[in-house]
């Protein structure tokens, strides 16, 4: 510290005169420690502090800046650097990089009258076995210069993974069925079996039109509707949406968004990077399509199991 204080200070005052003000402080250093210092070969801890620093700054910008010190000490050790934790905490602390704090914000689906309506199958229990066999759906917005954008978002509970998505400017069935459209696509067009996967949501009157609900029973989805009228009701949907919210939009880094056409480039790059980089603790410090592929790697397609039933 003294060292430092004294290379900020050196040009305008001079070593000698800063050694001098110095010597009557708890702080005194004579000018040949100080140069001894200048001179004296880099500590092994700071040769290897200096590299990860580096390390860890350039993993904070390739991840939205938005990484605080625990899962940039799960990507760290990932990617093969042999670190502690407290020691990332140390240097990120040292160059004020900090985690995205997230925000509340309110809701944006509009409840449709209580006639009859889906049973409410999570009850509050976001958890999946296996992709494909729980689905959340829910709406959010974004504040543009030209105007508000609203977005609508499936995620599978079980990998977390974004599977359908969509943007528009007003909040008409067109838009969560659209995204609707996206998840199935996506999904059968791996091959995968939706039959049978509840699709879960609030009370939105855009997830209990007709069109929407038919385009369930085409495809043998299930549909599940939160009971309580409260946020927790579809509580695994909002935490995305609160992620979304603190990690791109309000992001200093990205923002901010001129209008609907700007931000879907935006989200489409957001969204991959949360399916394919984005580490989530909740599945183990892996991004989703990282933990489907460890699924699929232990789980037997139907294909093989019938033909081991074939064989017998």
């Amino acid at each position: 510290m003294k060292v430092e204080f004294i290379d900020r200070h050196k040009d305008e005052h001079g070593v000698q005169p800063i050694c001098d003000a110095l010597a009557e402080t708890s702080a005194a250093i004579a000018p040949s420690s100080y140069y001894a210092a200048k001179t004296r070969p880099p500590s092994a801890r700071s040769v290897r502090d200096a590299e990860l620093t580096a390390a860890i700054t350039t993993m904070y910008e390739e991840n939205y800046h938005v990484y605080g010190a625990r899962k940039m000490w799960k990507e760290m050790v990932r990617a093969g650097h042999q670190v502690a934790r407290c020691t990332v905490e140390r240097l990120m602390r040292a160059e004020g990089l900090k985690g995205v704090q997230r925000a509340k914000s309110p809701r944006t689906t509009r409840p449709k009258a209580e006639t009859e309506r889906p049973a409410d199958l999570v009850e509050r229990k976001f958890v999946a076995e296996r992709p494909n066999q729980l689905w959340v759906a829910d709406i959010t917005y974004v504040r543009t210069y030209a105007g508000w954008v609203c977005a609508a978002f499936i995620i599978d509970v079980y990998s977390r993974m974004v599977v359908g998505w969509q943007l528009s400017k007003n909040l008409y069935t067109d838009l969560a069925l659209d995204a609707l459209n996206m998840a199935i696509w996506q999904r059968t067009h791996a091959g995968d079996d939706l039959s049978g996967l509840i699709h879960h949501s609030d009370r939105g009157v855009q997830y209990r039109a007709l069109r929407y609900t038919e385009r369930l029973e085409e495809q043998d989805l299930v549909a599940s509707v939160g009971s309580r009228r409260d946020s927790y009701d579809n509580a695994l949907a909002e935490a995305f949406n609160s992620l979304f919210k603190a990690e791109l939009i309000r992001n200093r880094h990205k923002g901010p968004w001129r209008d609907i056409d700007d931000l879907e480039i935006a989200v489409a790059e957001y969204i991959d990077w949360f399916n394919h980089r984005r580490i989530h603790g909740e599945i183990g410090y892996v991004p989703p399509a990282e933990y489907e592929a460890q699924h699929a790697a232990v789980e037997p397609s139907p294909e093989t199991v019938d033909d081991l039933v074939d064989a017998r």
